[in-house]
């Protein structure tokens, strides 16, 4: 009770009297009272320099830190997410790839015949007409079965066509008549069109089903190349109406396509070759596959000990509007990667050794926000359509796939099915092809999204090809090859061999080097916090602590300063609101003070009263007048219960 006078006198004199300080009432005394007490050299010089050139100077000075501060520290934000690439090399046994190898030529021709007859017969019928070809009576067989029938309809529909001028009129090669083009014209071979006779200039015409003034003109500068898009697109109409088991009976056996094997120096068989299907190169056979669970692998490098095998291509079988080319394609992958044979096949040719050198790569990039790639592809819209582990080329083509079942109402032939869908026939679907050229032309031109959504994969295996190819057989063991391969295998075919129906393929590691190539992040967290701290320390002298100092007075108590001066108006006006309410009379405002701290009055060291009278007077404030003595406080034992020491003191005396 003895100190209650105390502390009344202490809350009296920080209501009266100004004080700065992190509760100072505005801003700019909050500001000043920072620059006096922070240990930033350069805003305390600010405010204590004498003359204004100086103090200007400070305040360049200061700014200009800050300026240096801001924008070294961005560069470290932004090299913060760079990454460094680092390649190392380790000498090891490695893992044998999968090799999976494919016949150039998809189906037998001889076994295709009865479903193609009609369409090579109108094949040969364009030749003749457009170039004088002929080969004398049709040998092709007729069938019975219902494509063929169905399908002279629609070659009627679809036939080749000769643009005679750029006016717009092309001629029927199927029946000779003219005929008027109309829609867009797609030069196909380049973009730059042959500006020689337009005689020479033949294509084919698509028509939306839905609205026949909706075309297209496909033109090629090369009937070689006309004739076979046209052929193309007629094919896949057929294959896709063959049933699955029918097609791997019509292509390539394991027999048909193998005829030696070794790896590493031991004998292989077709039981080291597992069979898939694609749609556009019949029957492939993957060495290595690991669909057993066992993946082979190889200690030594060198052609001696990798894959060796001598394929039997068959020329004469060939389909001879399908293919132009002779031999087989194959491709090295893991075992885990679709091996995407149309994309990045690598021929090999017939009557000849073709080696190919291999280098294994392992790379590793960083994901976000080092790079914009995926680590499994669960983030990417797109269904995986093939069952294997995520790539770039998976995405691109089932994402086209979906487009295609979406906007057509079927799949295309050369791609996996999705889930409820079935491959596009111009029986169920006679729109799919001007709807597929259409669909496709908008991918090419990144129209479709496909390019947007899909990502690069974070990590892939890579396996660098160096390929040589030498004559093979040579001319002096050409015969007793020859002979004892036809030993082996002829007595099956029936016929003797032809050094041009055979390929030598070996496949193996020129080292055992496998590189693996990364990338790591080259800053940091400890490293950022370290520059940061670096630069604060070379431009301001500052530390940890005067940032956060900075974060209290810069957002915290300035924040807290407009919020409560905001709250003072608020309040304030609603004051004088119910004051000029109805029925009240006018009255005169209160001299309204504004409350203050000073850091002299604290409650451990009360102000004496020589303190309290040097203390000065808040701004804006009227000087304070002696009211009217009340002779009832001069009873001091009324006033106070007890008496205070002090006053003993000066009782004494």
């Amino acid at each position: 009770a003895a100190t209650a006078p105390g502390k009344k006198i202490t809350a009296r004199l920080k209501r009266t009297l100004p004080v700065r300080g992190p509760q100072a009432p505005t801003l700019s005394e909050l500001m000043r009272w920072y620059c006096l007490n922070t240990n930033t050299h350069g805003c305390r010089r600010i405010v204590v320099s004498r003359g204004r050139l100086r103090r200007l100077l400070w305040i360049l000075l200061t700014l200009s830190a800050v300026g240096l501060i801001l924008w070294q520290c961005a560069e470290l934000l932004m090299n913060y997410y760079s990454a460094s690439v680092s390649v190392t090399v380790q000498f090891q046994k490695l893992p044998f790839p999968a090799v999976t190898i494919c016949n150039i030529n998809p189906y037998k021709y001889s076994a295709m015949k009865e479903y193609l007859s009609e369409l090579d017969k109108e094949t040969k019928k364009a030749l003749e007409t457009f170039y004088g070809f002929s080969e004398g009576k049709s040998k092709v067989r007729r069938s019975v079965d219902e494509w063929n029938s169905t399908g002279s309809d629609f070659f009627q529909q679809i036939p080749l066509l000769k643009v005679e001028d750029f006016s717009r009129t092309a001629t029927d090669l199927h029946s000779g008549q003219k005929r008027k083009i109309e829609g867009s014209v797609f030069h196909k071979d380049s973009s730059i069109v042959n500006s020689g006779d337009s005689n020479d200039i033949i294509g084919f015409q698509l028509c939306d089903a839905n609205n026949s003034s909706e075309c297209a003109l496909y033109t090629f500068s090369s009937g070689v190349n006309a004739i076979q898009e046209w052929y193309k697109l007629h094919y896949m109409n057929i294959m896709a109406q063959i049933p699955l088991e029918t097609k791997e009976k019509l292509s390539y056996s394991a027999d048909d396509l193998l005829l030696t094997c070794f790896f590493d120096g031991l004998s292989c068989d077709k039981r080291h070759f597992t069979r898939f299907h694609h749609p556009l190169h019949g029957n492939c056979y993957t060495f290595n596959s690991g669909e057993n669970g066992t993946i082979l692998s190889t200690s030594t490098g060198g052609s001696e000990y990798g894959l060796q095998v001598v394929l039997y291509i068959d020329e004469a079988d060939y389909n001879p509007f399908l293919v132009t080319s002779t031999g087989a394609k194959i491709i090295v992958h893991d075992q885990n990667e679709y091996p995407f044979i149309e994309d990045i096949g690598t021929e090999i040719e017939t009557a000849a050794a073709t080696s190919i050198g291999m280098h294994f790569t392992r790379s590793r990039k960083l994901s976000k926000p080092y790079s914009d790639c995926t680590e499994t592809g669960d983030d990417i819209p797109v269904e995986n359509l093939y069952n294997k582990s995520y790539s770039l080329q998976i995405c691109l083509h089932s994402c086209f796939q979906k487009a295609m079942v979406d906007s057509c109402g079927c799949a295309q032939y050369a791609q996996p099915l999705p889930a409820g869908a079935e491959y596009c026939n111009y029986k169920k679907n006679p729109n799919w092809m001007y709807c597929y050229y259409r669909l496709h032309e908008k991918f090419v031109k990144e129209q479709l999204g496909c390019q947007q959504i899909c990502k690069d994969a974070c990590s892939f295996k890579e396996w660098a090809l160096t390929t040589s190819i030498a004559q093979w057989p040579s001319t002096v063991s050409e015969d007793w090859m020859l002979r004892v391969l036809s030993w082996d295998k002829g007595q099956k075919l029936n016929k003797k061999l032809n050094k041009t129906d055979l390929a030598n393929l070996m496949v193996f590691y020129k080292d055992l080097n496998e590189r693996f190539i990364s990338e790591n992040p080259a800053n940091t967290l400890v490293i950022l916090l370290s520059n940061f701290g670096g630069q604060l320390g070379l431009w301001m002298s500052c530390s940890v602590v005067c940032v956060i100092e900075i974060v209290e007075v810069f957002f915290i108590d300035s924040l807290s300063i407009v919020m409560r001066r905001q709250w003072q108006k608020a309040k304030k006006w609603w004051n004088d609101r119910k004051r000029a309410g109805p029925g009240k009379p006018p009255q005169a405002r209160d001299v309204e003070r504004q409350g203050h701290d000073n850091p002299v009055c604290s409650d451990e060291d009360l102000p004496t009263f020589n303190t309290a009278l040097r203390l000065p007077l808040p701004q804006d404030s009227p000087l304070p007048r002696t009211p009217p003595p009340n002779y009832s406080t001069l009873r001091l034992e009324t006033a106070f219960t007890e008496q205070l020491p002090d006053t003993l003191e000066l009782g004494r005396h």
